[in-house]
């Protein structure tokens, strides 16, 4: 039988002093333990990319007020761990669109959103990305963020 993936969005956000310097939104979902992640969510039916990332960031981090200064040139497709499937049915998996955006202003980052999906968040640098960052999402974020690093952004 052939699998079924959810289009997906997902949000490298750098904080508003990117260039100078580089540090990264991750934050906490609020109902997987101890699971740090980027921001992301599906593409509606009809709906472009680029306005699910605006609107995934507005409903997950309070606004879509960034510049996107990159987007990976692939779409990632990724099966969701046994502990999700019967969740997110009836999709086996998710295909990922990335983008790397700066935030305008970090001041603009408000997680109690009408639906939070986040408890907690922080800018941390690279190496710290990993060290939170332990699901199985872990080796599509080392590609994404190696392929942004070998282009110049990072």
């Amino acid at each position: 039988m052939e699998k079924k993936y959810r289009p997906n969005v997902a949000a490298i956000v750098l904080s508003s002093q990117y260039p100078q310097v580089c540090k990264f939104f991750i934050a906490k979902r609020i109902d997987i333990k101890d699971a740090w992640q980027f921001p992301q969510g599906g593409i509606d039916e009809g709906e472009s990319a680029i306005d699910a990332l605006r609107r995934e960031l507005r409903e997950e981090i309070g606004t879509g007020e960034v510049e996107i200064v990159a987007e990976y040139p692939h779409w990632i497709a990724y099966d969701f761990p046994p502990n999700a499937v019967k969740k997110m049915y009836p999709f086996d998996g998710q295909t990922q669109k990335y983008f790397l955006v700066r935030l305008k202003s970090d001041l603009l980052i408000n997680i109690n959103t009408p639906h939070p999906e986040f408890c907690e968040y922080e800018f941390v640098d690279y190496k710290e990305v990993f060290e939170r960052i332990k699901h199985f999402k872990r080796p599509i974020y080392k590609q994404v963020l190696d392929y942004f690093r070998s282009e110049g952004y990072l």
